[in-house]
């Protein structure tokens, strides 16, 4: 049977990259009797991190998953990537998750990943909980850390847990909320009580824990103004409230890789965190009636589910990872997808340990897990009962910011490459591959650097295919700034019929991106040749006399000619045109266009000058400034071939802070330098 949403979390672990993430989740698993000993990232032994990227790079590069029981509470865990160029990875983990652990080190500041992890949970509105890890290294710092997170998130930080320590090393701890005190030992923490010394920063942090509760809550504010206190009852339902409307934040703390304090950590997250149950009503659309339904996690409901990652093998094949909205999924059953308006038979029904799978008889509402072998289907899809159609807002993930045109590495595979590459797009949905018309070059878009690196390393290792990344052409055009005429004469004399054609042509600049017309009086160019004319200029346009680029922005005019009787054809009009054309485009004054960008760049205030400086030196001009959401947004543009590895220079000047989007502006003529490095290249 499935289990009931009541009693399921599902819970995402978040936060920097290399803050031990991976490491609690394995702790966690261990502590369970998930597994039976813990692996260790450095030795490429942990069940999340099992991709073989992720054994080589020693960090997590995909989400991952796995189902445990505590306290007779199943808990899905989701390991969500740190790294920068993996945020589609947690996008993905905040429409599957309730919940959220944010893992800091103990560093007595708000690190950048963490920072981002916060804010983007209380976007989602998920609730959260921050577990400061590290507490075992020298240079831990807890009451710096607290203190860092409390100026950053004000009156929202609620700590529960003292750390009791004995010189650097910490050997146990005190939690205001229930009351108790532990100390660690090799077979889990003995509870004792509260230190003499820590009693008055323990009683300041239940007085503190009191009146957070006491705001969660009118009718607790009221009984807290009336007696002067709340009973511990009062207190956890009142912080449990506040973390469920996140006006609360509980900060823990401990060591995941000696997994100290990771025991507190798993029965707060079945205490306070909210149960699968309590989720907010999934927005969707009844495709019965077209209008937006809630859709509240109902296991008698009509089945709903939304696919949030999918994972791809040469060998195994698709995988799709879903959470159940409502109902139940079992084997056997036929289910709509209303993306693709096809229908899916589910062939078996899976729960996830990292790369395990367990088969299952029935996934109820509020659970994660997976189905496989779906032709049709993929990440942010939705499955539902054919008689109640609904269908979910899809994932919102970024737009790659970084560019690169993909080769075959060996001739001849091209095939496979490409085939891989749209394989790995179904599995990334942050990853692209789109041919630019201007170039013909098909380029592969990312989050960064890394990210294309994982991608390329993907390739080789899953569809044994080999790619080249390079820097992408830029699009340059080439365009006229004067009016010239033009005279193009082809005559040749062969054994037969010889070959004749004569025009003369007026070109001059114009705003569509070719114009032809014709002022022809007399017949000197006889009607049946004037379209070959025209053919024979439109077949010139993709290069230009500079430096070979596509000319855009040209009105011809051919005005006068001469023909043979017997020897003219539209061919020898054809090439006298092509003959025209590259004299008339050399003597009108020919210039080089770049394209231009528009840049939208959200960075923090103090990082604004830093950007306006570089963008200077990118030949960049600033249009406009604005605030949102606390962030300074600077509306700037700037050529295309100065932006190529923007997104790694941003994130470099404002450490991961800052967000850009670009889009195509216009063509504007470039400087004389850039012509000359064009054409010198």
């Amino acid at each position: 049977m499935s289990i009931s949403a009541k009693d399921i979390r599902n819970v995402a672990i978040v936060g920097h990259s290399g803050e031990g993430k991976t490491t609690l989740f394995e702790a966690m698993l261990f502590n369970s009797g998930a597994i039976e000993r813990m692996g260790k990232v450095e030795n490429g032994t942990t069940v999340s991190d099992f991709d073989e990227q992720e054994i080589a790079r020693k960090m997590s590069v995909s989400l991952s998953m796995a189902s445990i029981t505590w306290k007779d509470v199943k808990i899905n865990l989701l390991d969500v990537p740190g790294f920068y160029d993996f945020e589609g990875e947690f996008a993905e983990a905040m429409r599957a998750c309730g919940a959220a652990i944010v893992v800091t080190g103990a560093n007595g500041t708000v690190t950048v990943g963490a920072e981002k992890a916060i804010d983007l949970c209380m976007r989602a509105k998920k609730p959260l909980i921050i577990f400061i890890n590290g507490m075992d290294k020298e240079n831990a710092d807890y009451p710096a850390t607290i203190a860092a997170f409390r100026e950053k998130y004000k009156n929202r930080l609620a700590p529960i847990q003292i750390p009791i320590m004995d010189g650097k090393k910490m050997t146990g701890n005190a939690n205001a909320l229930t009351g108790k005190a532990y100390h660690f030992t090799n077979t889990g923490p003995e509870e004792i009580s509260v230190p003499e010394e820590y009693r008055r920063d323990y009683e300041e942090m239940q007085l503190a824990l009191t009146e957070a509760a006491a705001e969660s809550d009118d009718v607790l504010l009221e009984k807290y103004f009336e007696q002067g206190y709340l009973s511990r009852e009062d207190m956890i339902h009142g912080i449990r409230k506040g973390i469920f409307n996140m006006n609360v934040i509980p900060v823990m703390a401990g060591s995941a890789v000696q997994n100290k304090g990771v025991i507190n950590l798993m029965n707060e997250i079945v205490k306070y965190l909210p149960e699968a149950e309590e989720r907010a009503e999934q927005p969707a659309n009844d495709l019965t009636k077209d209008t937006v339904v809630g859709v509240r996690c109902d296991a008698e409901g009509p089945f709903a589910a939304q696919v949030f990652k999918t994972a791809v093998d040469a060998f195994v094949g698709k995988m799709n990872y879903i959470r159940v909205c409502r109902g139940v999924l079992k084997p056997g059953m036929t289910v709509l997808n209303p993306n693709t308006n096809t229908t899916e038979r589910i062939s078996a029904v899976y729960t996830v340990r990292g790369k395990k799978l367990e088969p299952v008889a029935e996934l109820g509402a509020g659970d994660l897990g997976a189905v496989s072998k779906l032709a049709n289907t993929g990440t942010s899809d939705t499955l539902c009962d054919e008689n109640a159609p609904v269908m979910f807002d899809p994932i919102p993930f970024h737009k790659p910011v970084l560019f690169m045109a993909v080769y075959a590495a060996v001739r001849g595979t091209e095939d496979k490459v490409f085939g891989g590459l749209n394989r790995l797009a179904e599995e990334d949905k942050s990853f692209t591959i789109t041919k630019n018309p201007d170039t013909g070059e098909t380029l592969v878009g990312g989050q960064g650097e890394v990210h294309l690196d994982v991608i390329r390393k993907k390739l080789k290792s899953k569809f044994g295919a080999d790619a080249d990344f390079r820097t992408p052409a830029v699009a340059y055009k080439e365009t006229i700034r004067g009016t010239a005429n033009a005279e193009g004469k082809y005559k040749k004399q062969t054994g037969g019929h010889g070959q004749y054609g004569h025009c003369k042509i007026r070109f001059e600049p114009c705003e569509k991106d070719f114009e032809f017309a014709e002022e022809v009086v007399g017949g000197s160019v006889p009607k049946q040749y004037i379209p070959a004319v025209e053919k024979g200029l439109m077949e010139c346009l993709p290069h230009g006399v500079l430096a070979g680029y596509p000319v855009i922005r040209v009105k011809a005019t051919l005005y006068d000619g001469s023909y043979h009787d017997v020897d003219s054809s539209e061919a020898a009009f054809k090439a006298a045109a092509e003959i025209a054309f590259k004299e008339g485009i050399k003597n009108a004054s020919p210039v080089l266009l770049e394209p231009l960008s528009r840049l939208k760049i959200a960075v923090p205030e103090q990082y604004v000058g830093d950007v306006m400086g570089d963008l200077n030196k990118r030949r960049g001009r600033i249009i406009g400034m604005d605030t949102e959401g606390g962030m300074q947004v600077v509306t700037a543009e700037a050529p295309q071939a100065e932006l190529l590895t923007y997104a790694t220079s941003l994130r470099s000047m404002t450490q991961g802070r800052g967000k850009f989007t670009e889009s195509f502006a216009r063509y504007e003529q470039a400087p004389d330098a850039v012509l000359q490095s064009v054409i010198d290249r």
